[in-house]
């Protein structure tokens, strides 16, 4: 089964590639390693989840925010692959930044709505490295945002 046929046997769709909200690009590929911007959990131009996490978001919407990242990132990769996401080999790392207040010590929860996400994609292969990090403050208020670093299995020119 390809990697769009499981995203689909989950009960997702694939967005439509998110828009940068600023001066960058959406992602690079340089030889065989495809990398994203930050993904915040924007749903057809609109931003689902925001505010720090306990006070404004529970961690269990934490954790679905972190899962939309993982469907934006996905996305920037179909496009940058032409559609073709069935080149990703294995994810290799994910930076999970989550917005929380003082004292909040669960950003591993958090982080971890996208990391299982990734597995039950790819299996194995989406075992990945992976930082989560709080912050006082994400991109126009997000609960979450991450960033990827995909294996391809080819280069790409």
């Amino acid at each position: 089964m390809g990697i769009e046929a499981r995203i689909k046997a989950l009960g997702y769709e694939l967005p439509e590639s998110p828009n940068p909200v600023a001066n960058y690009v959406s992602g690079h590929i340089v030889g065989r390693e495809l990398r994203t911007s930050g993904q915040i959990p924007i749903v057809n131009g609109e931003l689902l989840f925001e505010g720090s996490i306990p006070s404004e978001q529970s961690v269990e919407q934490g954790i679905e925010a972190a899962k939309i990242c993982g469907l934006n990132g996905l996305a920037v990769a179909s496009q940058l692959l032409d559609g073709q996401l069935d080149l990703i080999e294995r994810v290799l790392q994910c930076r999970v930044f989550v917005a929380s207040d003082q004292g909040f010590t669960q950003h591993s929860a958090v982080a971890n709505g996208v990391s299982d996400f990734m597995v039950e994609i790819f299996g194995d292969a989406g075992r990945h490295i992976r930082v989560a990090m709080g912050s006082i403050g994400l991109p126009l208020g997000a609960t979450v945002e991450v960033e990827f670093v995909f294996l391809l299995k080819k280069e790409m020119p």
